[in-house]
């Protein structure tokens, strides 16, 4: 167990990702909508906590173990994966979602004596460009200095 505390990337992803958790309902509620505790908890959203995580644990692994390194060369190539479905696979499901919403809403009030009743898809799911980039910064920012700070002051 005492290697499992000592591994420096494994911890920069883990607290990437618990930042830009915190961070969320505070952006959102920053954006004029309000608190939202649920946030804390949920995909989507500003900043990405994935790409935060994802990163941070690259840089991590590159300082620690170098940019020469097979592990580095699989977290470059994860990590971009991982920001790319979430612009583009995770965010176009969220879009879907909205508009099924949307028609089930409509079928509910066509049907308002029938069996029908609405059916609510989660929507906030994938992250726009700035929303990925965001986290990424975050995370980089937070692995690299997580990683300096345990490497080089103990």
């Amino acid at each position: 167990m005492d290697k499992l505390f000592q591994n420096i990337p494994l911890f920069s992803a883990a607290i990437a990702f618990v930042i830009t958790q915190l961070l969320k309902p505070i952006i959102n509620a920053m954006l004029g909508n309000g608190w939202k505790w649920r946030y804390l908890i949920t995909t989507g959203g500003m900043p990405s906590s994935h790409s935060a995580a994802a990163s941070a644990l690259t840089v991590s692994i590159g300082m620690s173990e170098g940019i020469d390194s097979a592990s580095f060369a699989i977290c470059v190539f994860i990590a971009l994966v991982i920001m790319n479905d979430a612009m583009n696979v995770r965010y176009e499901t969220g879009k879907q979602a909205e508009l099924l919403n949307k028609w089930s809403e409509i079928l509910a009030e066509l049907h308002k004596n029938g069996p029908f009743s609405p059916i609510a898809f989660k929507t906030m799911i994938g992250h726009s460009a700035l929303q990925v980039v965001a986290g990424a910064v975050l995370g980089a920012a937070t692995g690299a200095l997580y990683t300096y700070l345990r490497l080089f002051n103990g």
